[in-house]
């Protein structure tokens, strides 16, 4: 039920917790006390699932823990009731759209390859930028496999700097970067804007939020 209508039957003294009528504000612990709901004894019940979208800063590792000590994405969601894992990675230098789930279907569902999740970078790169957008347009293997062609749109351009918008199915490590390298364009920020229908927004650096139920129902399509 919801937290509204809980409230309300508390309220009118259906609840009770080891036989004391529960009050707004009392709490008890599933695993040693006895609630229960108009008479009907209560269990712990199934963990709710979570679906987040996290800003991930430049600096954390998109891990649960880590052995060199570093900062992990698990420490900007410690608040979220249950614990989220996220779903694939951005490196350590990138910033941007993160997904944290305890719904592994899902995650393994966004993940796999034949969902080809679209996902959106916003991409500030130097060198020669008319040569290395054509290059990337142009065919190219990463570990010996063919990648399909990026969807890119130039957002602007300023001597030799240029902001990019690119789009691409895969998920190979660090496949931005290493286009981009492969393009002569030296990338001096990265950032991922949107995976399937999630978008980044306006979400500040190191916050999340809760998917919408929408978005939440893209991710599973």
């Amino acid at each position: 039920m919801s937290r509204r209508a809980a409230e309300r039957y508390i309220e009118e003294g259906l609840v009770t917790v080891n036989g004391a009528v529960a009050k707004i504000g009392d709490s008890a612990d599933p695993d040693t006390d006895l609630v229960t709901f108009r008479g009907e004894e209560l269990g712990p019940g199934e963990p709710r699932l979570y679906y987040i979208a996290l800003n991930k800063p430049v600096g954390y590792v998109t891990t649960m823990s880590d052995e060199k000590g570093r900062k992990t994405v698990a420490e900007l969601v410690s608040d979220v009731p249950e614990r989220v894992y996220p779903v694939g990675r951005l490196d350590i230098n990138s910033e941007g759209l993160i997904i944290m789930t305890n719904d592994g279907e899902l995650a393994n569902r966004v993940m796999h390859p034949s969902h080809e999740k679209e996902k959106v970078y916003r991409v500030l790169v130097a060198g020669d930028t008319d040569a290395g957008v054509k290059r990337l347009g142009e065919p190219m293997e990463l570990d010996g496999v063919a990648i399909s062609k990026p969807r890119m749109r130039i957002l602007k351009r300023e001597g030799r700097l240029a902001t990019l918008d690119i789009t691409i199915h895969e998920g190979k490590n660090r496949q931005i970067r290493r286009m981009c390298d492969m393009a002569g364009l030296e990338v001096k920020r990265l950032t991922r804007i949107a995976v399937g229908g999630v978008k980044l927004g306006n979400l500040p650096k190191g916050h999340w939020r809760e998917l919408t139920a929408e978005e939440v129902t893209s991710l599973k399509k």
